[in-house]
């Protein structure tokens, strides 16, 4: 699984599906400042790095998660994800939407879900955790059994942990913010230095010390 962690790594990295910068935090939507920002998106137009994710995916899922019938994408970045992954497994998959159709059969989840199935959310990344839940939680009140998340990369933050532990939800990352800036630091992309900031940061977010 390390090697696994640091092959992903490194394909985030080779893209630009990864960008350091400390000097000048990115702002998220939760008005978190990050020193990096994580655009999984870009796999997609990677064919090389998008067949180590998506072969990634399909190894994760099948080791632990066994007993998957359906896999399940989270609107819209784990759509093709789920798709691809659900295609090289045989397994049918549909996604949740961020919230119900307000036309047609107003729908929130797409595809055939029976319920009872046993079902794996597919994500291309977690944070702290909300986004994910709030798919876990639409698919459970629709009757799945949520076996658990299988996602791109994790930044590890406590917060998100807590809220995964919490609603009693298993995620399994094909690789983590503690990999991608070991592998960054050993490939020259950023400095020692900036490593031990970068770690500061996952550990308490709020913390802003690490952005001096």
């Amino acid at each position: 699984m390390k090697d696994l962690k640091k092959t992903i790594a490194r394909d985030l990295l080779a893209i630009k599906a990864v960008f350091f910068r400390p000097e000048q935090p990115f702002i998220w939507a939760s008005g978190i400042k990050s020193p990096v920002y994580c655009d999984n998106r870009l796999t997609l137009t990677a064919p090389e790095a998008r067949l180590n994710v998506e072969n990634g995916l399909a190894e994760i899922i099948s080791e632990n998660y066994p007993e998957v019938q359906v896999l399940m994408g989270t609107s819209t970045a784990g759509i093709a994800h789920a798709a691809i992954t659900a295609h090289i497994m045989g397994l049918p998959m549909g996604y949740v939407r961020s919230g119900a159709k307000d036309h047609g059969r107003q729908n929130q989840i797409e595809g055939k879900l029976e319920k009872g199935q046993k079902v794996v959310v597919v994500e291309d990344l977690i944070s702290t955790g909300g986004s994910v839940l709030e798919v876990v939680n639409v698919l459970r009140e629709a009757g799945a059994e949520v076996l658990g998340v299988a996602s791109i990369f994790t930044y590890g933050m406590k917060k998100g942990i807590e809220r995964l532990e919490a609603e009693n939800v298993k995620n399994v990352s094909l690789t983590d913010f503690d990999t991608v800036a070991e592998v960054a630091a050993e490939e020259g992309y950023i400095s020692k230095n900036d490593v031990e900031r970068l770690i500061r940061f996952r550990n308490d977010p709020s913390d802003e010390s690490w952005v001096k």
